[in-house]
């Protein structure tokens, strides 16, 4: 089957920093990859790569059997089947909850603005926020407005949903509330790669765990593998430096 994603052997720089380094990396329909990796490895660069923010400097990318990348594609067109959540919350703050979640679905994809805000306050409903939606975000705590985030990116039904370290803004007791909408979005099917520090979740709601270092897939495989018989070197120093920090 083809996946809905494909990227093969991606190479990106900045000011002649080296990103990502032939990087190639499958993701199949339902299917939910975490990235894992220190900082600078390349996680947020290719999840902005993917959602075609930023331009590959070599390589392919495929939606769906789709080449995104060719430079006659139109990007806004691939980004209505991608959404993307950020650890910054990036909520208008002069506009109340729900003109935040249907101002995509009106303005860009035309949609009737009863039926958008009908879809939105059903979003709203599932994950707890309906009496929020006439509240502007500075009213609303760091997990609401992440989940808030994520249902903006929900209401255009994308075919992909990227995450990066959607939780690394919240404080600890909110960052549950964000973890649990994310596994219900898992049972329902969703596909998602999400680049996570939150190795214990990584590993409870991924199917497959892929670690960069320097730009590169250095390993991958299932949670129960990655995270209990690494196979390279510097997966497991990784790894021993994340279970000192308490973090797995």
């Amino acid at each position: 089957m083809t996946p809905v994603l494909r990227c093969e052997n991606l190479r990106k720089s900045f000011r002649g920093n080296l990103v990502l380094d032939d990087l190639s990396l499958d993701v199949a329909e339902h299917e939910v990859v975490a990235l894992i990796g220190a900082s600078g490895s390349g996680k947020s660069t290719l999840l902005r790569c993917v959602n075609l923010l930023e331009q590959i400097d070599d390589g392919l990318i495929h939606l769906d059997g789709e080449h995104i990348t060719d430079p006659r594609v139109d990007p806004d067109r691939v980004r209505r089947k991608i959404g993307i959540v950020f650890q910054a919350y990036n909520l208008f703050p002069h506009m109340t909850v729900l003109d935040n979640i249907t101002l995509a679905p009106t303005r860009v994809h035309r949609r009737v603005r009863a039926e958008a805000r009908e879809q939105a306050m059903s979003w709203l409903a599932r994950v707890g926020l309906a009496d929020k939606a006439g509240e502007y975000p500075d009213r609303l705590s760091g997990g609401q407005q992440q989940r808030v985030a994520i249902v903006r990116a929900l209401v255009n039904s994308p075919r992909l949903l990227l995450l990066d370290e959607v939780t690394s803004a919240l404080d600890p007791e909110l960052v549950g509330e964000v973890l649990t909408m994310i596994r219900e979005l898992k049972g329902e099917g969703m596909t998602m790669v999400l680049a996570t520090h939150e190795m214990g979740f990584a590993r409870q709601v991924a199917d497959r765990i892929v670690f960069l270092d320097g730009g590169r897939v250095l390993e991958q495989g299932p949670p129960e593998e990655v995270f209990g018989a690494p196979r390279q070197p510097r997966t497991q120093q990784f790894l021993r430096r994340i279970v000192e920090a308490g973090r797995l």
